[in-house]
């Protein structure tokens, strides 16, 4: 295949799940089921924490603006997975394919640090329930929000800048259903060395630091509801961050999966298969822990 600039190919190629035919119609129904009931169920957690007075509170903010970020986080990359299935082909643009690195990026970093303040959020709760309404004030709240945007969206936007320095040899394949940062890289044709240390150095700052916020905090919550004399305070405590310990479970239990289980298979397949479970499962999944184990979000739906 003859190489090219990155800014003269037309078109790069995402293989997507299977090949196979026959099975194109059944992961279009799969997939878009499962998009589907992503964005009704995290859209009525917005509309029922935004209509019900009291729903107001600071954890339920920070639950909505969640279930905003998996919204966008899905919206990202099943579309064009549902339009390429549909069509029956396998194109995407360069630019389009540079978007969707860049949004995957913001949503997956997003997702991470909203997170992390909500371990912050419950921490306050129950560790200090006296400061808890004065410290965490609208204010505080908000800001909290905007420095997790602020340093998604640099580190996001310095992958992009680094891989325009990135040249593509023609008709260049992708074996994913989306253009995941790390398979783009290994299908360039230059090299992306720069690049591959910019990745390990943002996947720790993106990664490593908001789980050891959410370990802190927790550790911190078991520490404090140890103490309580109260066999009632215990398991009231423990109920008002259940949701949010399951969904922290699950998506960094899913993303652990994930890569460990392509590090030890080394089938580049396989990832795209694997990432199912953090980028769709994991999404649809987190409406129903809230509102399962939530009384007040129940209620208010």
């Amino acid at each position: 295949m003859e190489a090219g600039n990155s800014t003269e190919v037309p078109q790069l190629l995402l293989l997507g799940l299977a090949e196979d035919p026959a099975l194109q119609p059944v992961l279009f129904g799969l997939f878009l089921s499962m998009y589907l009931v992503t964005v009704l169920g995290n859209l009525l957690i917005i509309l029922a924490v935004g209509s019900d007075p009291h729903l107001h509170t600071p954890m339920y903010f920070f639950l909505s603006q969640l279930s905003f970020v998996d919204i966008c986080f899905t919206s990202t990359t099943i579309p064009k997975m549902l339009v390429n299935i549909q069509t029956q082909s396998k194109d995407i643009s360069y630019v389009d394919c540079l978007t969707q690195v860049y949004f995957f990026m913001v949503f997956a970093g997003l997702d991470d640090f909203l997170l992390t303040v909500m371990a912050y959020d419950r921490y306050m709760a129950i560790c200090y329930p006296l400061h808890y309404t004065a410290v965490m004030n609208p204010r505080l709240c908000g800001l909290l929000v905007l420095a997790c945007w602020f340093p998604v969206f640099c580190v996001s936007l310095l992958h992009i800048l680094l891989m325009l320095r990135l040249t593509f040899c023609a008709g260049t394949e992708i074996p994913h259903f989306f253009c995941e940062l790390g398979q783009v890289l290994t299908a360039a044709c230059s090299d992306a060395l720069i690049n591959d240390i910019v990745l390990y150095v943002a996947t720790a700052l993106l990664g490593v630091f908001p789980l050891t916020g959410v370990l802190f905090s927790y550790s911190q919550i078991v520490s404090s509801i140890v103490r309580m004399a109260s066999t009632e305070g215990r398991c009231k405590a423990f109920s008002t961050c259940g949701s949010h310990l399951s969904v922290v479970s699950l998506f960094y239990g899913t993303d652990l999966g994930v890569y460990l289980s392509v590090a030890v298979t080394h089938y580049p397949q396989w990832s795209s298969t694997a990432s199912v479970m953090y980028t769709v499962v994991t999404p649809m999944l987190n409406p129903f822990f809230y509102t399962l184990q939530n009384r007040d979000v129940k209620g208010a739906l």
